[in-house]
This record gives structure tokens, sequence and C-alpha cells, in this order.
């Protein structure tokens, strides 16, 4: 069952992407923007962290209103969520923390793609077809890019809200990338 659409979170504070820039933190909000409730002992055991360690992270996400506490279901546990379905963070934030902070946010974000890359070649090697890549070169303006990025939000917003605990049988999670990137236009031939 989906949950309900509770917006985007934008972030456009440069100190929130900064706040982002750590692979344990980008995991964990990885898990509860997919949907996930987790304690900081379930999150401190996907990132490899301390239940203390992992509340650190937790606390320095609630300050930027990333994640916030859940009720708690037995009074003793106390629940993480995402404050919203999904997280975008805008250029100005890329631009106002600086050149090596947004690499370096950017790079973290992404670091798990090789080991989903190799982990689609595996399934494709062993007869399973399960995932996809895709790549291509489109010409388009302003307005036809924009298009095209709410296009592919659209598609994911439709599946979102299913968790480990909350989903149709036989579903498998799915890590899914979707870029949107400038290409080198000095390495493109003139049309």
């Amino acid at each position: 069952m989906a949950a309900p659409d509770r917006s985007e979170l934008r972030i456009t504070d440069p100190r929130a992407l900064r706040a982002l820039a750590h692979p344990a933190r980008q995991q964990v909000i990885t898990e509860l923007f997919s949907g996930e409730v987790l304690t900081a002992t379930e999150a401190g055991r996907i990132c490899g962290l301390s239940p203390s360690a992992m509340s650190y992270h937790l606390r320095a996400l609630e300050k930027w209103g990333i994640v916030e506490r859940d009720e708690s279901t037995d009074g003793r546990e106390r629940p993480w969520r995402a404050t919203a379905n999904a997280i975008n963070v805008t250029p100005e934030a890329h631009r106002g923390a600086g050149e090596a902070v947004s690499r370096r946010s950017v790079h973290t974000w992404f670091s798990d793609l090789e080991g989903d890359l190799d982990r689609l070649v595996d399934a494709v090697g062993d007869g399973e077809s399960h995932g996809m890549t895709s790549r291509g070169r489109l010409w388009l303006t302003g307005a036809e890019e924009a298009e095209l990025r709410e296009a592919l939000h659209e598609v994911v917003r439709r599946h979102r809200g299913r968790s480990r605990r909350d989903h149709p049988e036989g579903a498998r999670p799915y890590n899914v990338y979707a870029l949107v990137l400038p290409a080198d236009e000095a390495a493109t031939p003139d049309a």
C-alpha cells in the first residue's frame, strides 16, 4: 500500500547539503526516504554504526528537517522517519556549498552505483531479467529538460511508500537512479 504523498523536501541551504555529505547519513536517508521507519539501532545495523553513533547522525539530519521522530509503538523504541517522500537538493544549495562540498556530496550519494551495476551484471549472467541500463543523448531546451525531469519523478512517485515491512508479495528492492546530466559539448561533433 502506497504511503500518502508528503511532498518533496527541497534542500536550498548549503549548510544542509554539508550535513548530507556523510556516507552513513546518505545511506540512512536512502532507507528512510524509501518509506522505512527505523530505530537508531536498526539504522546503525544497516550503516555499520553503533546505535549511539547513528543517533548522532539522525539528530544532525533532524536539525535540517530531513528526518523526524515517528510515534513509538511500544513506548521504548524511538523510531525515525523521513519528513517527505522525496528529497531534492537544489542547484542553489550546491552553489552555496562550494565546489568541493558539492562534488563530495554527489559522489557520496552515488557511491553505491558501482555495486548496483555489478549486481545487475551478476543477475544477467544468472539468467535473471531484473533491472536495466540505458544511456543516450538528447538535445533539449531548458524547458524540455525540466519536463523530462518531472516525468521521471512522476514514474518513480507511483511506486513510493513501499518498505521492507509493507510491499506487495513478490516485490524486491531496486535502487533507482535517474540521471539527466549535461554532456560535454566539446566532445560532441557539430550537427
